[in-house]
């Protein structure tokens, strides 16, 4: 390349479509490079100073040399102005304020000058090459591609894939698995930047979506869309779950992924290095699906909570070790799968948790209705946890209630009332002491009971709420002990009261909405924009005098 200034034109050319063919760039960007080559060569014989131009002609090769200089009356810059008279020496006809060129001969580059030509034309076709890898890969993320092992460095396997190269960092390789240099390889392009050093390809061998789509290439059906893959989760190279269903009735999505005696996933597990799948028909309905992810283990009840997103589940004694797997797996994968929240129980941990809040809400009713046993039983067993459920349901669904009368509906809703108000009151008087303003209780959807822990929080103004985040303000932080909302083998069960150990925002445990936090903060912010007109107005009192 440090010769291609100074050949003949006919080399110029030929080096130009060598090094376009050889780098799979287009041949006008080569053409470019000599150019800026030539053109700073050029200046450093002529004088920095000079506005220099070169054309290289991509059909001839003949090289064109030029600088561009202004007309002006009187000259001050001798590098970039010229006066009228020599302009008409240069180019008849030439005005004031008119740039016209003034012809240069060709430079013979010395070899200081041809190592600075062959850096910028270096420079530049590398540019051209790393723009046009990133072209080519930007809208290939989610594709699957071979390439071969060119290097392990710091445990991450770089990846040559022909016309650039990729990464699988470490956390995205399968377990154990031993990369040797000059050995193919299967990836995921999960992801491809722009980079000072070139494109930057991410690859991964772990991701679920590289099981997905090796499924599509061993499952003709799946190319075919006829079975889709709902689902999938990866203990990348040790198990993975995946939850398919057919658009045709007469295809069995299990068996098409199986294949004859096994074959399609064994091609999949033999790629993923015996990584053991678990191939799970997928349904709408949830409780159907966690029970066929939790496979192999039995379930003998599902409790759904749709709201917190968790699934609580039931097994037989003698199945909780399956169920829950080795080191947890199982149900964790299942977790994965399904996108909620699965904690695992024994039917007899089961009894006891549902005897424990059945006693816990008879004692409640029991004290805060001053009822008997029986009555406060019977209140539980029809679904009710809290006092708010009793005052404000319909007078006749309560009423409706076997051994009830609307009499004693009345009575009961009277009572929860005023049970609900003592405890309000109590929380007012707890609020006041803790010194929360009066201010805050005018706030939407907030309760005495949620401004006594907004104090015990240290929140006790208007400006202390508005200063929070909504996520600071209602964020739940969830635990492991689930909570209970229909069961499919009894009467409906109510969500419990809040539990502090759910707590992740300072009202966490209240349930708020995402927009009933807004709503809160907004409400609590109103007074600064208020302020706003009055601060002006007093501002331009003081200017005016």
């Amino acid at each position: 390349m440090a010769s291609a200034i100074s050949a003949n034109k006919a080399e110029l050319l030929a080096i130009a479509n060598s090094v376009a063919s050889e780098k799979m760039i287009d041949k006008a960007i080569v053409i470019e490079a000599m150019e800026e080559a030539i053109q700073k060569a050029a200046r450093a014989r002529y004088g920095a100073e000079n506005d220099i131009r070169a054309k290289l002609d991509p059909l001839t090769g003949d090289l064109s040399l030029w600088r561009v200089v202004e007309v002006v009356e009187e000259v001050e810059d001798y590098f970039k102005q010229v006066s009228v008279e020599q302009a008409q020496k240069l180019q008849a006809g030439a005005k004031l304020g008119d740039y016209i060129v003034d012809p240069l001969p060709p430079v013979d580059l010395g070899r200081i000058d041809a190592q600075s030509a062959k850096q910028v034309i270096f420079q530049k076709v590398r540019d051209a090459e790393r723009e046009r890898q990133f072209e080519e890969f930007k809208d290939r993320q989610g594709e699957v591609i071979t390439g071969v092992i060119k290097s392990v460095e710091f445990g991450h396997v770089i990846v040559n894939l022909g016309r650039a190269e990729g990464v699988i960092r470490r956390d995205q390789q399968i377990p154990r698995e031993a990369a040797r240099t000059g050995e193919r390889v299967r990836a995921l392009i999960t992801k491809v930047e722009r980079n000072n050093r070139g494109p930057q390809i991410f690859l991964s061998r772990a991701h679920p979506d590289f099981m997905k789509k090796l499924f599509a290439q061993e499952v003709p059906e799946i190319y075919d869309n006829i079975i889709e893959i709902k689902a999938a989760a990866r203990d990348p190279g040790s198990r993975a779950k995946i939850g398919v269903i057919s658009r045709d009735s007469s295809i069995d999505p299990v068996g098409a992924c199986v294949g004859m005696k096994g074959s399609r996933v064994q091609a999949v597990v033999q790629e993923l290095q015996g990584e053991k799948i678990d191939i799970i028909p997928w349904s709408e309905d949830t409780a159907t699906f966690v029970v066929n992810a939790l496979q192999p283990a039995t379930v003998a009840r599902v409790v759904l909570d749709e709201d917190e997103g968790r699934i609580e589940v039931v097994v037989p004694d003698d199945q909780l070790s399956l169920a829950i797997g080795r080191r947890g797996q199982n149900v964790r994968l299942a977790s994965q799968l399904t996108g909620h929240q699965i904690d695992i129980m024994t039917e007899e941990e089961a009894s006891e948790k549902r005897q424990k809040e059945f006693a816990e809400r008879s004692k409640m009713f029991e004290e805060e209705l001053d009822v008997d046993e029986t009555l406060s039983q019977l209140l539980v067993a029809e679904g009710f946890a809290e006092l708010e459920e009793v005052a404000y349901i319909e007078l006749d669904e309560l009423a409706a209630i076997e051994g009830f009368d609307e009499e004693l509906a009345e009575e009961l809703q009277s009572r929860a009332a005023e049970a609900i108000e003592r405890h309000e009151t109590a929380a007012r008087e707890e609020r006041r002491a803790l010194g929360v303003e009066d201010a805050l209780a005018d706030m939407p959807h907030l309760t005495e009971a949620m401004l006594v822990t907004l104090g015990k929080a240290g929140i006790k103004t208007l400006d202390d709420l508005a200063d929070l985040a909504t996520d600071e303000l209602i964020a739940k932080k969830r635990d492991s002990a689930p909570r209970r909302r229909n069961s499919p083998d009894g009467p409906p069960m109510r969500r419990p009261a809040p539990r502090e150990q759910d707590k992740g925002g300072v009202l966490g445990e209240y349930g708020l909405s995402e927009e009933q936090g807004n709503e809160i903060i907004m409400a609590a912010r109103a007074h600064w924009f208020e302020d706003e007109p009055a601060t002006e107005e007093a501002a331009d009192a003081d200017s005016s005098q």
